[in-house]
């Protein structure tokens, strides 16, 4: 019998440095799958690569809403005051539409036996630099 496939959305999270020039660098992945009550995160600061778009900006303010979103997706304690709305509200809350440092691609749609597997592949895809 085959493995039965899930149904994801997913967002690239993005560290947009200077919001006034537009550039950004994709720091993690987000994926959801309603049906199964999955909502996961993977990010990845990268220092070099947001020195070189802001040298001189402090990271840090940014680094830290980046690492939050990871505890937004696992929901609890952690999550703060959304840890109160379900895995897919959480994830429509991550993904709404924001002028900040700390913005998201739009929301794709994907299809895979292995929700886990998925978000490793689209963190190595998307967000990885190649070395």
């Amino acid at each position: 019998m085959p493995t039965p496939l899930h149904t994801y959305d997913y967002a690239i999270v993005r560290v947009v440095p200077r919001v006034e020039r537009g550039e950004f660098i994709n720091a993690g992945v987000i994926v959801s799958c309603k049906t199964a009550g999955y909502l996961q995160a993977r990010v990845e600061f990268d220092a070099a690569r947001f020195a070189a778009l802001a040298p001189g900006v402090d990271p840090h303010d940014i680094r830290a809403a980046l690492e939050s979103i990871p505890a937004i997706c696992a929901g609890g304690d952690g999550a703060g005051p959304l840890r109160h709305l379900s895995p897919r509200e959480r994830f429509d809350w991550l993904v709404a539409p924001r002028s900040s440092s700390l913005q998201v691609s739009p929301v794709h749609t994907g299809r895979c036996p292995d929700l886990a597997l998925a978000l490793d592949k689209l963190f190595d895809r998307m967000v990885r630099v190649a070395g």
